[in-house]
Order: C-alpha cells, then sequence, then structure tokens
C-alpha cells in the first residue's frame, strides 16, 4: 500500500503536537520513543521539501550590464 503523501504545513502540525505530547507529565519511555521516532521522519521530510523547494527557485537579478539574468536561490543565498 502506497504511503500517504503528508504536506508541509500538516507536518509542522503534527510536530507541534508532538512538542505538545512530550511535553506532558507522564508520557511513557516507550511512548516518547515512538514521538520522537515519529517526529525525527517528519523532520527528515519537511527538510526534502524545503531542499526541493529552494532547488525550484530562482532568483532574478540585474547584471552589471543592465540585462536580466536567472540565478539559482542556492548560489544567491551563499553570495548574501
Amino acid at each position: 500500500m502506497a504511503e500517504k503523501k503528508v504536506t508541509f504545513e500538516d507536518a509542522m502540525k503534527r510536530l507541534d503536537k508532538i512538542t505538545e505530547e512530550l511535553s506532558r507529565e507522564g508520557v511513557s519511555l516507550e511512548e516518547a520513543l515512538a514521538l520522537y521516532e515519529e517526529g525525527v521522519k517528519l523532520v527528515r521530510e519537511c527538510n526534502k521539501k524545503l531542499e526541493d523547494t529552494e532547488r525550484k527557485i530562482k532568483i532574478l537579478q540585474i547584471s552589471s550590464n543592465g540585462e536580466l539574468t536567472e540565478a539559482d536561490f542556492e548560489t544567491t543565498q551563499q553570495d548574501l
């Protein structure tokens, strides 16, 4: 069975819930470990989505001779 794709926003909401649950008193070690593992998986998914999005973003720049050019987001961020 195919795994359901989680949106970035839904993953972030779930991470907030996991944080709340881990902060709660009386969480068993087994439950805490399961929540932690779920959180790590969600963080990895969110990071992958962010990296994929960064690769897609293009930054428009004006070159020294006045022409409009396109640069990768990552290159532009390193130059800042």
